[in-house]
């Protein structure tokens, strides 16, 4: 089992409305829950999401970094590392 941190719930609490209309938890135990059930996983960088997106082989031909980190699915956390959510 996955273990999120206060940051990155924190952060998904707060921004998950870039991914869902409707937000999809209200308190820090469920969204640790929801990031546990969709296999979200959280990156040390920039890099390392890069590499996650080539590894699922979702095609990013042309994206720069900046791009990249704009995708919904890309949450920033704000010291450095990433939250990426497949929806």
């Amino acid at each position: 089992m996955r273990e999120f941190d206060d940051a990155v719930l924190e952060c998904f609490l707060d921004n998950q409305k870039q991914l869902f209309p409707e937000p999809v938890a209200e308190t820090m135990e469920e969204a640790e829950d929801f990031l546990e059930e969709c296999m979200a996983v959280v990156v040390d960088s920039v890099d390392e999401v890069i590499e996650f997106f080539e590894d699922e082989g979702i095609d990013m031909d042309g994206a720069v970094d900046d791009e990249i980190l704009e995708a919904d699915e890309v949450f920033d956390i704000g010291d450095g590392r990433y939250l990426i959510v497949e929806s």
